[in-house]
């Protein structure tokens, strides 16, 4: 596998810090970084899945599914 230099570097520099291997500094950032992108890949469909049950209403329907009340509050 070959790396960036300058991650290379801090991947060192964290792995003398710890007092670990520099693999272990590795697979961990390599774990987070795959966890990251899947949580952004759920992210991405959850948006879409939002934008497609909700595109056959129009915006005023929308705000009342959301619970925003478009008329002025009464005064009494």
């Amino acid at each position: 596998m070959t790396l960036p230099s300058d991650s290379l570097s801090k991947a060192k520099s964290i792995a003398r810090a710890r007092r670990v291997n520099l693999s272990a500094v590795v697979a961990e950032a390599l774990s987070e970084g795959l966890r990251l992108h899947a949580a952004a890949e759920r992210s991405e469909e959850v948006i879409a899945l939002y934008h497609k049950a909700f595109s056959g209403f129009t915006d005023d329907e929308v705000a009342i599914l959301d619970g925003i009340i478009l008329e002025p509050a009464s005064r009494h």
